[in-house]
């Protein structure tokens, strides 16, 4: 029954009290003493039975209210018992008693999740009242790293490691912000920011902090075993066909010398031998001096360059014998008035480097083409883009094409694109690759 059917029930009941007091009336004008009795009986009837219908409804309003006032959606009205009015009322509370308990199923659900999320990181994160200084939340890491047990209020803070608070909590870190912590007789250095959000009337603080020694430290790590794994590899290479080489002409020189009548040593394969060790030794130095280069450039001798300029010296420098081995280069730039600042003669060497790798790439591929495109993206970044339609690069080593001294070619140093992702850090910016083994790769230089 909806809320129509309710108000004309209520207005007939209206209708019929009118209608009686009216009678109630003529009948006591009239003296009809037997028929006032009657009409007197009716009309209590009528108020009563007008009575209880409209309170029925207040009392199940005022249950459902009661119940709403104590957050308790859990209570079921029953649907199928009591008048009609009433039955639909209580189809409507229950409907939304379903409705919020879903939405307070997903909200759970949904904090349970970010909570989870939160106690994984390792960034220390914690949230609380700035003016009881109760928590409101926090997760493991964030005790972890300033090596605190777990605390309900700030305070705790403040009594046991004044200093501590008041570098974490009474301060503010409305920027990323790196500062050094003493904690047991060592300094460590934290990344700190902090904001405050309203809730209602209430005030709160939400701090971020991360170990930026341990991020350091992890990272540096991963690196290193990266960085030494190649070297290790590439060493020995070398070593070990010197070490035997050199054994086995230690051991006939030895026989030769006690021995000379049973010695079939010929000097020819001793030159041979030491040629061979020779030639290895000077690889050696070579990777040395690579190892060098790859460290030695640290500061950046800035200048604006306009990008229509830049082109045109390497496009002088390489197009000639580029194009002398059949392949076809183009440099497109999207404006004629992109410029940057940067150090040219290291931008240069790394397009430089970029460009034999794609002819290197695409040098025995039917139609080699080149392309070298500079625009300005959505960011209002600069980028710098070499096309080519070669061999590709297989996914199995992409993601360590840019580590020092690693190399997929018989001939190569693997210290080109290690330089040239450098340049491009000191410069602030990044070197990204897209390849597609059999159809080619692109690289991008984002300013």
């Amino acid at each position: 029954m909806n809320y129509k059917t309710y108000i004309l029930r209520l207005f007939f009941r209206i209708l019929l009290l009118v209608g009686a007091i009216l009678s109630l009336t003529y009948t006591i004008n009239q003296n009809y003493t037997a028929y006032t009795v009657i009409i007197c009986v009716s009309l209590v009837y009528l108020l009563i039975n007008t009575y209880i219908f409209v309170k029925r409804r207040f009392v199940a309003m005022d249950d459902f209210f009661e119940a709403v006032k104590y957050r308790d959606f859990s209570r079921w009205f029953p649907e199928d018992k009591g008048p009609k009015d009433i039955r639909f009322l209580y189809t409507g509370f229950n409907e939304i008693n379903r409705t919020i308990k879903e939405i307070n199923s997903k909200n759970q659900a949904q904090y349970v999740y970010l909570q989870k999320i939160l106690e994984m990181v390792d960034i220390g994160i914690i949230a609380y009242n700035l003016e009881s200084g109760d928590v409101l939340w926090s997760n493991d890491s964030f005790g972890e790293i300033l090596d605190i047990p777990s605390f309900k209020n700030i305070k705790f803070v403040e009594k046991r490691k004044p200093e501590l608070f008041n570098t974490i909590f009474d301060t503010y870190h409305r920027e990323p912000n790196s500062i050094s912590i003493a904690l047991q007789n060592e300094n460590i250095k934290i990344l700190i920011s902090d904001t405050v959000f309203q809730v209602e009337e209430d005030a709160f603080k939400l701090i971020v902090i991360q170990d930026i020694d341990n991020t350091l430290n992890k990272n540096e790590s991963e690196s290193w075993k990266k960085l030494l794994s190649v070297m290790t590899h590439e060493i020995m290479n070398s070593i070990a066909p010197i070490s035997s080489l050199a054994d086995t002409l230690q051991k006939s020189l030895q026989i030769a010398i006690e021995k000379p009548e049973d010695s079939h040593l010929e000097l020819d394969d001793l030159n041979s031998g030491i040629k061979t060790i020779k030639n290895r030794s000077e690889g050696l130095l070579k990777f040395a001096k690579t190892y060098r280069s790859l460290s030695k450039v640290t500061k950046l001798k800035l200048q604006n360059v306009k990008i229509p300029e830049l082109f045109s010296n390497i496009q002088l420098l390489m197009a000639p014998s580029i194009e002398a081995k059949n392949i076809d280069i183009e440099f497109k730039i999207s404006s004629p008035k992109l410029e940057l600042d940067i150090d040219t003669h290291l931008i240069e060497q790394v397009l430089i480097n970029l460009l034999l790798n794609a002819v290197d790439a695409c040098k025995n591929h039917d139609n080699p083409e080149i392309k070298v495109l500079a625009t300005q993206n959505s960011n209002r970044n600069i980028v710098i883009k070499v096309y080519d339609n070669g061999s590709g690069i297989p996914q199995d080593i992409l993601e360590n094409i840019f580590v020092p001294f690693f190399t997929s070619k018989t001939t190569g140093s693997g210290i080109g694109l290690s330089l040239c992702k450098q340049i491009m850090l000191l410069h602030k910016g990044r070197i990204i690759v897209k390849s597609i083994e059999g159809e080619g790769s692109v690289f991008s230089l984002i300013f």
